[in-house]
């Protein structure tokens, strides 16, 4: 059984820091390449980054240079790490496994995080 869980969101103020993990289990994580995804309330889901199985990394306009994806296989996690925080980053924040070879693709149920003074 895949599972993705998403752990670390809250309440943080603006210009505050947060770092989001997600556990995932039941899967090969290291062939795995690795979403972080959001979704503010009224608007639809928006890619935040990616780091690939091999490590590389990528991210939206929006939060480049604020935001750093990370992972470690040997934990089977991958990591938000969120500083200088806005309240346009209110959002659900949401996992994603993806692998093209096996045609698979995996979801969190998501953690909260507001930005709010």
């Amino acid at each position: 059984q895949v599972q993705l869980v998403e752990s670390g969101g809250g309440l943080v103020h603006p210009g505050g820091s947060l770092r989001l993990s997600c556990s995932a289990s039941g899967i090969i994580f290291r062939i795995y390449d690795m979403y972080w995804y959001r979704q503010a309330p009224g608007k639809q889901r928006e890619l935040v980054g990616c780091i690939t199985n091999g490590g590389s990394l990528s991210y939206a306009d929006s939060v480049k240079g604020r935001f750093t994806i990370s992972r470690d296989n040997a934990k089977n996690a991958v990591y938000l790490q969120m500083n200088s925080l806005k309240h346009e980053d209110t959002a659900v924040y949401y996992c994603n496994a993806k692998n093209t070879v096996f045609r698979s693709d995996f979801w969190g149920q998501g953690t909260q995080v507001t930005v709010s003074s």
